[in-house]
């Protein structure tokens, strides 16, 4: 049987590369060499390279995140290229890396989603209006970053004109929130046309952490993982229906993760992540081993996923 020719792909030019790459080395680790012939591209240095071995690979894994990785560039490129590979199209990473449009989208599929305020580039904000529409603390975020990167919670106007300040200076708009408290979980999805919930994980921030910020991600420590999330039966159920609702309404394929907060009764959905982190200490593997399946096993499935399209 001959191998399946794979180019793993990861590092890239976004304020995630170094995520990507651990990604990357995690993933080329775990992938069976008896499958699998696989060669590594970083794109930010090997883009040419790419092309021209693109009439030579079957598959395509993606371990890009954020800009010009996530949000629908390689994929595009990918596709001129007619090169199969892992993960969503273009039309679903564009849209999930725009949090101000996937909000739209959930908002209009009855998902609930945090009130929000949409700041453009060169637009004069009243701070105190602001905080009178969605209350204080507000959460301001660049529209489309991934990882918590640029995010702030403010209670004041002083903290809040920083904020926006420097996420207007990454060359983007500003999504304002308000500050919704509760429990942050988050819910990876599995499959294609009849995608399936994998075990929900609870995540806890050490003290000196405010939130689920960059530092809370990838600092080892820093944040308490539980999985399976610490939830009443139907509160998980309903956890779990809103990732695959998240999943489908922005067409994703293969899979996903997507990242909310429980409320009381109330499930918010924050955001969904079309790439999410592969190293064996991320999200999406861990919910993966407490299904029962291997680090290995899971990227055996998604490359299944990707080849039956």
């Amino acid at each position: 049987m001959e191998k399946v020719r794979i180019a793993l792909i990861s590092g890239g030019w976004s304020r995630e590369r170094e995520v990507s790459l651990k990604s990357g080395d995690a993933v080329y680790s775990a992938l069976d060499k008896d499958k699998y012939e696989i060669r590594r591209y970083d794109p930010r240095d090997d883009l040419l390279t790419l092309i021209q071995d693109s009439g030579h690979i079957d598959l395509a894994l993606l371990l890009l995140h954020g800009k010009k990785g996530e949000d629908g560039s390689m994929q595009g490129l990918l596709d001129l290229l007619s090169l199969p590979y892992v993960g969503s199209g273009v039309l679903a990473s564009a849209l999930a890396m725009n949090k101000a449009l996937s909000k739209q989208l959930f908002r209009n599929a009855g998902l609930t989603v945090p009130r929000e305020m949409i700041i453009p580039r060169g637009e004069e904000v009243n701070l105190r209006e602001l905080f009178s529409a969605l209350g204080r603390p507000a959460v301001i975020k660049p529209i489309a970053e991934g990882s918590s990167i640029g995010l702030r919670i403010c209670g004041t106007e002083e903290e809040a004109a920083e904020a926006i300040g420097e996420t207007l200076a990454m060359g983007q708009g500003v999504l304002v929130e308000e500050y919704v408290k509760g429990t942050e979980v988050t819910c990876p999805v599995l499959g294609n046309r009849d995608p399936e919930a994998l075990p929900v994980i609870e995540i806890i921030p050490r003290k000196e952490h405010r939130f689920f910020s960059y530092t809370a991600k990838y600092v080892p420590g820093a944040s308490q993982e539980i999985c399976p999330a610490r939830l009443p039966a139907d509160l998980y159920g309903k956890v779990q229906e809103c990732a695959i609702r998240a999943h489908r309404v922005l067409g994703c394929r293969h899979f996903s993760r997507t990242d909310m907060i429980v409320a009381g009764r109330d499930v918010y959905v924050l955001e969904t992540n079309t790439i999410p982190g592969m190293t064996e200490n991320s999200l999406f593997p861990l919910a993966a081993r407490t299904a029962g399946m291997s680090f290995r096993s899971l990227m055996d499935r998604l490359i299944e996923l990707a080849l039956e399209n």
